[in-house]
């Protein structure tokens, strides 16, 4: 039988429950004929904090955190380009003035959210099928201070669910490190009075349910913590949400969007300069509040699902991936008419395999208008009023 660990931290055990989530390269995207009235969403990997309050980061952390964006699964289908920058901006922040014996203050106390994980060899089957999975929450708890100091590792199902929490007693060995061994386990069902232990023997697992974890970066705001393990992992963890995360966290979720999106803009409004532009790059759509047509090429073909493609001298691409490297692309032109409003044509339709392609009549005309952007993420109004979040993923940044 394999064996198991929560987050890499050092625990290990027989597997009891196996779950198997289907997932694709970007993110978990809901396409296809759908019954009316039904939103789409993509499910990424962000912090899900429903509480949290704005706080301000360095500019250190700020491309950490930039460096975060875009990548699903919590690192799991992060691209080797992607894993370089999130290792360069660990580096420079590990490098950085941060709290200097973090296990030694108050900082570290508390729950901390799992926003990435590095996959080492030693990666075990539950690391794989629970870290990974976005429609999960993954929590660290750190508790030094009290007669029973103690570090947990928790999976949250879901609000209906319930989790399954890990608990270790937990030792401080110097300013940096923590020592801990495991020795309990059990599952929170919303639907259930008591609690469920999970039945793992960690007095016979002996070293195996021993582990150490070291805190090599706590920002002297208390909100970002960098760790690595003793099996070679480095985590990311937050407490208090970054406002696009946030953004992000709720779409994860499905819930609320609209409102959060709302207090996004509302934190984000630029007075001084209120010109918007349509950024050149490639935008992957990963949330729209849009009520679905019968029509699949005709939601295609309005940019109600996959990619836009922005281009230079008002060119502009909608591209839908569709299987075996059979895609539907609609082109066109947009031409701005506000502030931050774009009207737009879209006239030359094709289902496109390889070199080949199969011509659509069809036409579009809409305007877009955009409610924020920077170079990672972009909310706008487009065709029927409806709102759009799109994330870049092409790495381009503005001119």
């Amino acid at each position: 039988m394999a064996t198991m660990e929560i987050g890499n931290l050092g625990l290990r055990f027989r597997p009891q429950i196996a779950i198997n989530p289907t997932r694709n390269n970007y993110c978990k995207q809901f396409l296809g004929q759908k019954k009316q009235n039904k939103k789409r969403f993509l499910v990424c990997s962000v912090v899900d904090q429903k509480e949290a309050k704005v706080s301000s980061f360095s500019n250190e952390e700020n491309a950490l955190i930039e460096a975060l964006i875009g990548i699903q699964g919590r690192g799991r289908s992060a691209s080797p380009q992607q894993l370089q920058e999130v290792e360069r901006a660990v580096k420079v922040l590990e490098g950085s003035d941060g709290v200097s014996e973090p296990t030694s203050s108050s900082l570290i106390e508390g729950r901390w959210q799992l926003m990435f994980t590095t996959r080492p060899g030693s990666a075990s089957p539950i690391q794989r099928t629970f870290v990974g999975v976005d429609s999960f929450s993954v929590f660290q708890e750190v508790f030094l201070r009290t007669n029973d100091p103690r570090v947990s590792n928790i999976v949250k199902f879901s609000e209906a669910i319930g989790e399954l929490k890990v608990e270790a007693l937990a030792t401080i060995k110097d300013g940096k490190r923590i020592l801990f061994q495991f020795d309990r386990a059990a599952f929170s069902f919303k639907f259930l009075p008591v609690k469920v232990p999970y039945p793992v023997p960690f007095r016979l697992l002996g070293d195996e349910a021993k582990g150490w974890l070291d805190t090599t970066y706590l920002s002297p705001s208390g909100n970002l913590r960098i760790s690595r393990g003793n099996k070679g992992t480095t985590f990311v963890l937050q407490k208090e949400a970054e406002p696009r995360q946030k953004l992000l966290s709720s779409i994860s979720t499905g819930t609320s969007v609209e409102k959060a999106i709302d207090e996004f803009i509302s934190l984000n409004q630029n007075v001084a300069n209120p010109e918007l532009e349509l950024l050149e790059g490639e935008w992957q759509m990963i949330w729209s509040s849009q009520v679905e047509t019968d029509s699949w090429v005709e939601n295609a073909g309005n940019g109600l699902m996959g990619m836009q493609i922005v281009k230079p001298n008002g060119q502009l691409k909608f591209l839908v991936e569709i299987f075996f490297g059979i895609r539907f692309s609609m082109t066109g032109k947009y031409e701005k008419s506000g502030s931050n409003t774009y009207n737009v044509i879209m006239d030359d339709g094709a289902f496109v395999a390889g070199v080949y392609g199969i011509p659509v009549e069809m036409e579009s005309k809409f305007t877009i208008e955009i409610l924020y952007t920077d170079d990672k993420i972009r909310i706008s109004r487009g065709y029927n009023k409806i709102l759009f979040i799109h994330v870049r993923v092409d790495g381009s940044k503005k001119k």
